[in-house]
């Protein structure tokens, strides 16, 4: 099924295997995101929250050379040009920021070429990240003298530790896959000849497990990165009893004792 956005510049569509797929369609501009991708992806990504049949969201970048590179400053001028247009601008791209930070949904980032600044930022709210060996990572801040949000180096700091974050933004450098690979920054490296069927091969393997374990497993990480509080940790609680409170679990034990292969309905 294809959804009908407001922009070509975001494609998505939901696959028979139950995965959702985001593309930045911007490819003459590195796929850099205009405000109407902002307002894409923010309608994408909530649509595949309230969606059961989708297990998985891909995300990707189309032309083969970026993955994002960030915002589209050549519109600043047009959109951002006075405080109001900026309010503006903040709450649709703030939007769907949010959607990235809070999908319950496993989330993965099928990387190519290059995935810097706010690409890389775009790209560490995945849960799990497959790269091209030629793509390339960094946040090159320093070099334009920008501040960088701490929401997004709390998150690169958590992923790579402290020092590697610092090397990252004091050098401004970037970094090739197998270093990024190396350093905890992306889980996989495929060929691009065949990282697209890898990806699928995963996400259906995702797709296949139990939705309300999953759910569950990524709500406890989550909350532990934002500092286990305690109504989050309940929360958390609250989603493990319902795994075991659930069909799915009677479902995952008939199959388990029969040798066959589990069909969880997400209940």
């Amino acid at each position: 099924m294809t959804l009908q956005l407001a922009t070509e510049r975001m494609l998505a569509h939901v696959d028979d295997q139950g995965i959702g797929w985001m593309t930045f369609n911007n490819p003459a501009r590195h796929n850099a995101l205009s405000l109407e991708m902002w307002q894409g992806m923010g309608d994408a990504l909530e649509y595949f929250q309230h969606n059961d049949a989708v297990r998985v969201v891909v995300m990707r970048g189309a032309g083969g050379k970026a993955f994002v590179s960030g915002a589209d400053i050549s519109e600043f001028g047009e959109k951002r040009a006075n405080a109001e247009q900026r309010r503006s601008y903040g709450e649709v791209a703030g939007r769907a920021t949010r959607w990235l930070d809070t999908l319950d949904k496993p989330l993965i980032a099928l990387i190519e070429g290059y995935c810097i600044g706010g690409g890389l930022a775009t790209a560490l709210s995945a849960d799990i990240r497959f790269a091209s060996p030629d793509s390339s990572f960094g946040i090159p801040a320093a070099k334009l003298g920008l501040g960088y949000e701490y929401e997004g180096l709390a998150k690169l700091s958590r992923l790579v530790g402290p020092s590697r974050a610092k090397d990252i933004m004091f050098s401004a450098r970037f970094m090739p896959a197998d270093e990024a690979l190396q350093m905890g920054l992306i889980n996989f490296i495929a060929e691009r000849d065949v990282i697209e069927a890898q990806c699928i091969e995963y996400a259906q393997r995702i797709a296949g497990n139990a939705p309300m374990t999953v759910r569950a497993a990524k709500s406890a990480v989550a909350t532990w990165e934002r500092g286990s509080r305690p109504d989050e940790v309940q929360q958390v609680r609250d989603l493990v009893d319902a795994c075991f409170d659930s069909d799915d679990y009677k479902e995952g034990r008939r199959a388990f004792a029969a040798k066959e292969k589990p069909q969880f309905k997400n209940s």
